[in-house]
Parts: structure tokens; sequence; C-alpha cells
């Protein structure tokens, strides 16, 4: 048990890790953009130590830092762990007098914090991830328009990390892109596997697609990507991991399932995009998709054996007619 009180857990906190390690900044080289905003946090607030911490599962890590030589710390031992449990900027005037941190190694030894102010990051999804915090080793107080100023550096921050996830998404869609989706979907193998519950993915790609940029155009294509997309994720829950895996091939991961709800969950996507209307409603091209569904299995070596498994299971969709989900469930 440590010498000092536990840190209390977000009740978003599942989503909230998942959210951490879809936006791909966690142990990322460092960034000139992330080191300006701290300095430029230590020296408008008159602070000797600025930093980016955002709060894995056992620590925080720092994504930028002014005026500390280490990249990360236990998260029993985090103030910013209590940061992002808490309503706006988390601020501690005199750590020595405050019964949650008084004990704390960070406080009692290098490097001797006494006072702290953290403000959080939050993300589009609505999950803290972190904190841009500012450290003292006196105590201290900050004005409210200091506050104000700490919070909106933190938004640039929180800005900052989203534009980087740009990268990662198809320009069209707005999903996932293939290498994205692979290594996501890695995460989430080993968090069913940690956590003992089910993985379904569905792969499926929209039918006859190369007539639609044939006949109507590559912008009635995309379109078409588009309002598919848009359906699917209608019905997906926040877990899902949904990718575009190529032109007109998607997957979605479906955490936490089991085989009668992942198949009824396939069979509704598919039976929403047959009866999409759209640009298509005074033409006689109805959209369709198929699909394949398999489950993850103790044999599987990696998050590509479940991929290719469920791509199997979407060619005998074509070859038994389209428009239709197969079914490969593994033991």
């Amino acid at each position: 048990m440590p010498p000092f009180p536990d840190y209390p857990i977000p009740g978003d906190e599942d989503q909230r890790l998942r959210d951490l390690q879809r936006h791909g900044v966690l142990d990322t080289a460092p960034d000139p953009h992330f080191d300006r905003i701290v300095q430029l946090a230590s020296e408008a607030l008159e602070m000797p130590i600025a930093l980016v911490s955002l709060v894995d599962r056992d620590r925080q890590w720092f994504l930028a830092r002014h005026g500390l030589a280490v990249n990360q710390t236990p998260r029993e031992m985090a103030f910013c762990a209590h940061a992002i449990a808490a309503d706006g900027v988390l601020v501690v005037p005199d750590a020595l007098a405050d019964e949650r941190f008084n004990t704390n190694p960070l406080v009692l030894t290098s490097p001797h914090v006494r006072f702290y102010a953290g403000a959080p990051l939050q993300s589009s999804e609505g999950h803290k991830l972190g904190t841009l915090c500012v450290i003292d080793q006196k105590p201290r107080s900050l004005k409210p328009d200091q506050l104000e100023m700490l919070q909106l550096m933190a938004d640039l921050v929180m800005r900052e990390i989203e534009l980087r996830r740009v990268s990662s998404l198809c320009p069209v869609t707005g999903l996932f892109n293939r290498a994205s989706f692979f290594r996501l979907g890695e995460q989430e193998v080993e968090r069913a596997r940690q956590q003992g519950h089910g993985l379904f993915l569905l792969n499926f790609d929209i039918d006859d697609f190369r007539q639609i940029n044939q006949r109507w155009g590559h912008q009635a294509g995309d379109q078409v990507l588009v309002d598919v997309c848009k359906l699917t994720q209608l019905r997906l829950r926040e877990q899902d991991l949904f990718g575009r895996i190529g032109d007109e091939e998607f997957a979605v991961l479906l955490v936490d399932g089991d085989d009668s709800s992942s198949m009824a969950m396939a069979e509704v996507i598919r039976s929403d995009v047959a009866a999409m209307g759209g640009i298509f409603s005074h033409s006689d091209y109805h959209p369709q998709i198929s699909g394949g569904l398999t489950n993850l299995v103790p044999s599987d070596h990696s998050f590509a054996d479940l991929f290719y498994r469920a791509d199997q299971a979407l060619y005998l969709a074509k070859g038994n007619g389209r428009n239709q989900i197969a079914r490969l469930i593994a033991e």
C-alpha cells in the first residue's frame, strides 16, 4: 500500500484510456510545438516547471516538459491523476498542507512540489486525457485571469493533439486508415485478452463500387463512401473501432461483443446500406455491401490473424451472391 492516499478513478476510465491510445501520442518523440507551449506556460505564469502530462493506466507520461528531467512518473504519485477526475483546473496551493499529497514522494523529495495547477486536456469525445500543468517549489496562488490563461493554453495543446490524429485518418471518410486501424486493433486484442471480453471483426465492402465511379464520377463515389460510413457510425458504440481498409473496403472491430449481438449488428448495417437513397434515389442503382464476420480466439497470434480470417468470410459472402454477411466463428 502506498504511503499516501490513492488517486480517484474517473467514471469513464476504460473509454478514456482507449481514447488516449487512439490519439496515438503516447511514447512519441519530442515535438517542438508542444515544447513551445510548455515554455510559454512556464514564462507567462512564472513557474519553474511546466508539463504536458498524459495519464496512462499505470503512469503519467510527459508529452512535453520544461524544468523537469524525468519523462514519466507512476500514476499513484501523479497530481494529474487527481486533476483528470476534477472539474475545471485543479489547484493545490501548498502540497504539504494537503492531505492528498503531503506524504507524496514528489513533494518530500525531488522535484519538491509545493504548488500545482493542472488544466485538463479534454478530447472531442469528452474524455480527459491528461493536463497542461505548472509546478513551483514554493506555496503560491494564481489569479483568475492566470487560471483562464492556463486553460486556454491547455486547449491549444489539445488542438495540437487532435491535429496529429488527422494524419491517421482517411481524408474522405474521417475513419482510421489501414495502418492506424491495424495498430489500434492490436491494442484492442491485447486489452480483450487482459480483460477477458469478446472481440469480433466485421470486414465489408461495397458491392460493384467501380460502376459508381464509371457511371456518375468519383465525386459521386466519394459521397457514397461518406453516406455508408455515416449510416454505419450511427449503429456503433463508442468503444467500437471503424476503419477504411481500401478503396471501398471497411472494417469494424466490435469490442466486448458476443456471437449473436455481433451478427445482429452486421445484419443491421447491411440492411441500412441496402435501404440507402441519397444521390441514387432516381436511378436503378442501390448500394449494397458484402461482409465477413469472425471472432478472436486464443490461437490468434496477432490482430492480423483475426483480420485475414474476416477477409476469408468476406470472400465467402461475395462468392455466395453478395449482399450478405458470411460468418466464420473460430473455436
